[in-house]
């Protein structure tokens, strides 16, 4: 063998290579070289040979890191593993005891058709379900009075959680589309003809047992519900566990339903195999003992054997089981409000589920598996985001002891308006400067509620995040910016269309699963006339959106937002606002669809002009997909302008409600129903104008007819046929050194780009062409404008929603005036389909 190819090093040139390479993994020639001239040891050694060493040693690093990623992937895989195992073990027992009570049942049945009475078959029948509905024994009852006999009811407690959570004790299904794996966030489950809502998850997490205990009991970080859990005594045990009684409080979803609290006892212990168990459940008056303290804004509900089940894995991390159990009273609320609180899916995705979410999350920005922008660190972010569900659900509630008092209105009870004068107290001790402001008098909301009729929650907060000049009005922004700031600026009168501005959204964060995001919003405004120049300000949002996954479990979503300076601090004020959508369980029976139009046509919202949303009972036979929308908006007001800042809350919030009952009507998808009213023509005398030109150029570039010979030439007929043309039919503005955004489109143009007139100035068209048709557009623009039209052939584009649409072919042309000047572009999309 040639010996000049192989070259051993001793330990002295090794541990000189490994200290260049801890500086500089890959030298270059001259630096290879001067190492030879300063290290007299590789002097020995030539270049080239020093080259192989550190192309070898890099190999060797790229080979660790990918051997260490395997490894954890292996772990993972063999805890998802024996997590499956038992999930299986645990269903074959679920099936094992169901052909057991299936065999007792036709044997108690068989028994009761021999006997001459039907009292005993009816006993028997009665027995049997009442064995399979309550499989576990009861116990006798415990004296709360004493510390032994909250041990004994803990103890019982922690023998019906472990039940629930790797037992049968609860008939268990698991959710649609949660499918296990290493990187998914568990398997969940909800319960099936059991006492009140009852969800459960579990899932594997690289933090240890005792960081996952620590987040777990810090309920107030990951529970956006939960407004309160204050710690009465605690009580330690033999056993080395810990007893405390809690109090806990509960937000309420919307407007039309009060809050609910719970009197619980918490039971943290150790098992003899390192596991870490904490359960809690509900301490009731036939248990004796202190009752919890009273609540006149609450519902008292009752917390069910619950709790977290916390095993330690091999080579670190830890499999979790959640089990969330509640009986919510939800025959104290309306009936067309009760699957709100009968849905286990709703408990799953509100507290279950993002119990496990903030694990992971934790874990993950521990690893440094996750990078945010800004430079804040996550822990900020998240309070960031807690804050603002606190103080929108706030807003919501509006509790009497945080300050809040009702307002009287004009009469009508659509909008529910009141008034908080002590903000340090709602908003917290560290927001005190707000209430610093000159001639501070307080904080105003108005809030409403609605049923919403067959539209999806997250299509509905997409647009509404997508398109907020859809609804929003600029004037009403500017106020509330700069009334935080304590800025002198008039009350604005409300209007729709306000001043024209435009939106950025820029990214601060979101979770693993991208179900929520927080973003920062610039809304940029512009000025067309000299006395709106003071208005066309920069303004800045800081904004919350969750729910808008249209394939997410649950489908709860909102959208919640607060005014903010352009450089705002980690505790800079904040005045919550926004919208949140919950969805009701479908009813199949009719009697209760009959009853929940009813409700419904009673909690509608609006002018008596707009009728927005009017429900056919034929159509709720074919669909009954509801949703409730509660909407907030909080404004802060000096003393002097109280009188003011209420008209406009309330003209606002009116406004809002029909904007959202007219973009419910816009976007709701057409296999929902028939029902559904088709967007409405343009009358105005520009559209007639625009139309006419549209038709005109294009015969005259063409030397075609974009309408049959014989139709009728009027101008209104010309908007009519254009409107209504089966090609999706838009125009785009052309100017120098700026983007162009759509300014007209038809029926089928709307369609297809998934928005209305309103909102059409805020899409672009570079948005919604891929890179293939920008480049196409781009070599064909000279065309166009030389030319007069060009032909583009078939490809792809996105709607507003980035939805996948498909043509065959494309037409643009340009669009002159009756001056014969470039007025704007046109496209036809022929033959346009959803992908």
């Amino acid at each position: 063998m040639d010996a000049s190819k192989y070259v051993r090093y001793t330990p002295e040139q090794v541990e000189a290579l490994e200290r260049v390479y801890a500086d500089c993994p890959k030298p270059s020639s001259l630096r290879r070289q001067q190492l030879i001239r300063e290290c007299p040891i590789l002097a020995n050694i030539e270049p080239k040979q020093i080259k192989v060493w550190f192309q070898n040693r890099r190999c060797r690093e790229k080979q660790r890191k990918e051997a260490s990623r395997l490894q954890t992937v292996n772990r993972k895989l063999t805890a998802m593993n024996k997590l499956l195992m038992e999930e299986n073990d645990r269903l074959q027992k679920q099936v094992s005891q169901l052909v057991y009570d299936n065999g007792y049942m036709r044997q108690q049945l068989h028994t009761a058709s021999a006997s001459t009475t039907d009292t005993s078959c009816e006993s028997a029948v009665i027995s049997g379900q009442q064995q399979q509905h309550n499989p576990t024994p009861q116990h006798p009852q415990r004296d709360a009075n004493s510390p032994a006999g909250l041990l004994a009811i803990a103890e019982e407690t922690l023998t019906e959680f472990l039940g629930k959570a790797t037992g049968t004790a609860v008939d268990w299904v698991q959710m649609i589309g949660m499918k296990p794996g290493p990187d998914s966030i568990g398997i969940v489950a909800i319960s099936r003809n059991c006492r009140g809502v009852a969800a459960r998850a579990c899932g594997l997490v690289s933090l240890e047992p005792t960081k996952v205990a620590e987040i777990l009991k810090d309920r107030l970080s990951w529970f956006r519900d939960c407004r309160c859990l204050d710690v009465a005594s605690a009580i330690p045990t033999g056993n080395g566990g810990t007893l405390e009684l809690l109090y806990m409080q509960m937000y309420a979803p919307t407007t039309l339903a009060p809050g609910r609290d719970f009197w619980l006892l918490r039971y943290t212990t150790s098992l003899e195999d390192g596991s870490l168990v904490i359960c809690e459940r509900s301490l009731t008056s036939k248990m004796g003992g202190p009752t919890g303290p009273p609540a006149t804004c609450f519902v008292r509900a009752e917390m069910l054997p619950s709790g977290y089940f916390i095993r330690p894995c091999e080579g670190g991390g830890s499999i979790i089981h959640i089990v969330d159990h509640i009986d919510l009273d939800a025959g104290s609320v309306p009936e067309v409000l009760r699957p709100l609180y009968e849905s286990s899916k709703i408990l799953a995705q509100k507290m279950t589920m993002a119990a496990l979410r903030q694990i992971r999350q934790i874990a993950q920005e521990t690893n440094g598996e996750i990078q945010y922008s800004g430079g804040r660190q996550p822990a900020v972010l998240r309070a960031l985001s807690q804050r603002l569900c606190r103080g929108f659900n706030d807003a919501v509630n509006g509790f009497v002891d945080d300050g809040w008092s009702i307002m009287g209105t004009d009469g009508a009870e659509d909008v529910t308006i009141a008034i908080n004068s002590s903000p340090s107290k709602f908003l917290g001790s560290q927001y005190n400067n707000l209430s610093m402001l000159p001639s501070f008098g307080g904080v105003l909301c108005a809030r409403a509620s609605m049923l919403l009729q067959n539209i999806p929650p997250a299509l509905l907060v997409r647009f509404l995040r997508e398109h907020r000049s859809e609804w929003a009005d600029y004037s009403v922004d500017v106020y509330s910016s700069a009334s935080l700031k304590g800025s002198p600026y008039a009350v604005p009168c409300a209007k729709p269309g306000g001043f024209p501005s435009s939106q950025v959204i820029l990214p601060l964060a979101q979770t693993i699963e991208h179900e929520e995001f927080l973003e920062v919003v610039r809304l940029e405004g512009h000025a067309f006339s000299p006395e709106e120049i003071a208005l066309s300000r920069d303004m800045y949002l800081l904004q919350l959106c969750n729910g808008i996954d249209e394939t997410a479990s649950g489908g709860c979503a909102q959208l919640v937002f607060a005014p903010i300076d352009e450089s705002f601090g980690d505790d800079a004020p904040l005045l919550p606002s926004g919208f949140r959508i919950v969805p009701l369980e479908p009813k199949s029976d009719g009697p209760s669809a009959n009853r929940t139009l009813d409700l419904a046509s009673a909690l509608e919202i609006g002018h008596s002009g707009s009728s927005g949303m009017q429900i056919r009972e034929a159509d709720a036979g074919n669909q009954n997909f509801r949703s409730v929308l509660t909407i907030a908006f909080q404004f802060a007001f000096e003393d002097h302008y109280r009188d003011g800042v209420t008209a406009m809350a309330l003209q606002y919030v009116r406004s809002i409600v029909s904007s959202v009952q007219r973009v419910a009507v816009a976007i709701a998808p057409t296999l929902l129903g028939s029902h559904i009213l088709p967007k409405s023509l343009p009358s105005s005398p520009e559209a007639v104008t625009l139309a006419r030109w549209i038709c005109r150029s294009y015969r005259v570039h063409t030397g075609q007819e974009l309408f049959p010979a014989d139709s009728p030439m009027a101008d209104d007929a010309v908007l009519k046929q254009l409107w209504h043309h089966t090609d999706a039919i838009m125009c785009c503005s052309v100017k120098t050194n700026a983007s162009t955004v759509f300014t007209f489109a038809n029926q089928a143009g709307l369609d297809m780009l998934e928005t209305t007139l309103v909102a059409l100035q805020d899409i672009m068209l570079e948005k919604i062409l891929d890179e293939a048709g920008r480049k196409i557009l781009l070599t064909e623009f000279a065309k166009i404008m030389n030319q007069g039209f060009a032909y583009l052939p078939a490809g792809v584009c996105a709607s507003s929603m980035d939805r996948p649409v498909s043509y065959d072919q494309v037409i643009a042309w340009k669009v002159v005036d009756d001056d014969d000047s470039n007025h704007c572009l046109a496209f036809m999309f022929m033959n346009w389909s959803f992908v």
